[in-house]
């Protein structure tokens, strides 16, 4: 197999490769009809994206995606946008592009391997089964190839899987170790067998937040598929449109993306949204994998004590006991939610720097901060609300 010659074509968007040849390769594991293991670099996620303007001409992110071919059929993938900033990409490199650019360089554009807007771990070196080998190198070697041709300052894969990050590792890029905090289901029978096993004041303090959240004056209602109505788009833009004024300035999506979502992703969706007197006030969406809840976006138009933690953790991790899920993904960053059973876990990333100075001293950087970030989640799993010797495994 590895002696058959690999050609690598950039595409200028998804609707330039076929949904199966590319999901072949993105999510090989659903060819029998079930769930990827996870929906975000599917082509009708990275599709969604571009037909609804989230990402092109004028959003900083432009699709430059790789697709290997072996005798004419699509063997590998790789999601890839020229970047000129680096925003809505949750591993920051800010620090790096101000010290090149201090130097007089210039960091933008960039390459970016991700899924634009969405800190998930999930494989950005995508292959058919058989070809992970040569198919991982072929694209790496053709993004750096396209960096350096370019005489671009970077290339960067990000929330990639540990075993992408080994392979990275082994092709020459430099790994960057991060942190994220998920739930872990243990087999649990439902909600309160999971807080049997965290400690007395952890679990006194969810159930109070719990009975403070439900008791808004209103109802909480998890919806997924044929559930989830045009109206209930509506409601969440209204949501997602405030949080993402006040965390980004502007949203990253814009409103076509929840229709493109409605019209082709409505089944890899949870939708929870709190109603009161008949009107949604607040929600939160989660996107479902194979084995994991991946929780995306919260917003509010009213505010409530404790709503954001019951609609984003509580019920997300509600809806993984109730259908058999392994794992809730909360998303980027927060301590707060170590107190909720969501413990720290190690992510990962890839670069590629162009100059050989620069990359010596980043490499340094990513040495140090690659060790305190191991320090930091052994401290703060020493902190996490289970009972002594009855954490997750």
């Amino acid at each position: 197999m590895d002696e058959i010659a690999l050609e690598v074509t950039a595409l200028s968007g998804l609707g330039d490769i076929a949904a199966a040849d590319w999901d072949a390769c993105a999510c090989p594991e659903a060819a029998d009809g079930g769930r990827p293991v996870d929906p975000f670099t599917t082509h009708r996620f990275l599709s969604a994206l571009e037909r609804s303007g989230s990402v092109g001409a004028g959003t900083g992110w432009q699709p430059h995606h790789l697709v290997v071919r072996a005798a004419g059929s699509a063997v590998a993938a790789m999601p890839l946008y020229v970047k000129s900033h680096s925003q809505g990409e949750y591993i920051f490199d800010f620090s790096w592009a101000e010290a090149w650019e201090r130097a007089g360089r210039r960091y933008y554009p960039k390459l970016q391997s991700a899924v634009p807007f969405t800190p998930a771990t999930g494989r950005r070196l995508l292959t058919r089964p058989g070809w992970e080998a040569s198919g991982r190198a072929a694209l790496i070697g053709a993004m750096v190839q396209i960096a350096a041709t370019n005489r671009l300052s970077s290339a960067h894969v990000t929330f990639c899987t540990g075993e992408e990050a080994e392979a990275g590792a082994a092709l020459g890029l430099l790994r960057r170790s991060s942190q994220q905090f998920h739930w872990v289901n243990e087999g649990y029978a439902d909600f309160d067998a999971f807080l049997a096993r965290l400690a007395s004041r952890k679990r006194k303090a969810i159930r109070k937040e719990r009975a403070a959240a439900q008791g808004f004056g209103g109802t909480i209602r998890r919806l997924s598929g044929e559930a989830i109505l045009p109206a209930h788009w509506d409601a969440f833009w209204a949501f997602y449109q405030d949080t993402g004024s006040r965390k980004w300035g502007r949203p990253y999506l814009t409103r076509a993306f929840f229709d493109e979502v409605q019209a082709t992703m409505r089944d890899d969706v949870l939708l929870v949204l709190a109603e009161r007197e008949g009107r949604p006030v607040a929600g939160a969406l989660n996107f479902i994998g194979r084995d994991t809840l991946f929780g995306r976006y919260w917003g509010a138009v009213e505010e409530h004590p404790f709503l954001h933690f019951e609609c984003c953790y509580y019920q997300a991790i509600d809806h993984a006991i109730a259908t058999g899920l392994s794992r809730v993904e909360a998303g980027a960053q927060g301590d707060h939610k170590l107190a909720r059973g969501y413990l720290p876990v190690q992510t990962h990333s890839l670069h590629w720097i162009a100059d050989p100075s620069f990359r010596a001293a980043v490499a340094r950087f990513l040495d140090a901060e690659s060790r305190a970030v191991g320090e930091e989640i052994a401290v703060l799993a020493d902190y996490g609300p289970f009972r002594r010797g009855e954490g997750p495994d």
